[in-house]
């Protein structure tokens, strides 16, 4: 599957799970409606999160850990793609929403998952 196809759809379940009440329509638009610089995006983030679980001991990294490095990563796709973005759409972590930090550390949790199940089929 696309890594970017999966990051959405891992990002659409954390959000169907952790958003108090009922998510923005453009928080859970499926990857055929994404708009293309978020499906850049998503495929570049998870490239990312797959290059650091592949080299690196992320088993060690604590689920908020986890989180932060998808955030970060999200941050500079959004100032790669949006020359002013809102202060919101560039937050640090600590200012994030729980619903958001939780969805992306399950956004992380999942892409390593996707690289356990490549690695156990070579």
């Amino acid at each position: 599957m696309n890594g970017g196809r999966v990051f959405r759809e891992a990002w659409i379940a954390g959000v169907n799970k952790h958003y108090p009440g009922t998510p923005r329509a453009s928080y859970i638009t499926p990857w055929e409606d994404t708009p293309e610089w978020e499906k850049a995006s998503a495929s570049a983030v998870y490239e990312q999160v797959t290059h650091f679980v592949r080299h690196g001991a992320t088993e060690k990294l604590s689920r908020a850990q986890k989180g932060r490095f998808v955030a970060l990563s999200w941050i500079g796709q959004i100032y790669k793609h949006i020359p002013d973005p809102k202060p919101s759409h560039v937050a640090d972590w600590d200012q994030l929403p729980s619903w958001q930090q939780e969805t992306d550390s399950d956004i992380f949790e999942t892409i390593e998952s996707e690289v356990g199940k490549e690695a156990r089929q070579t």
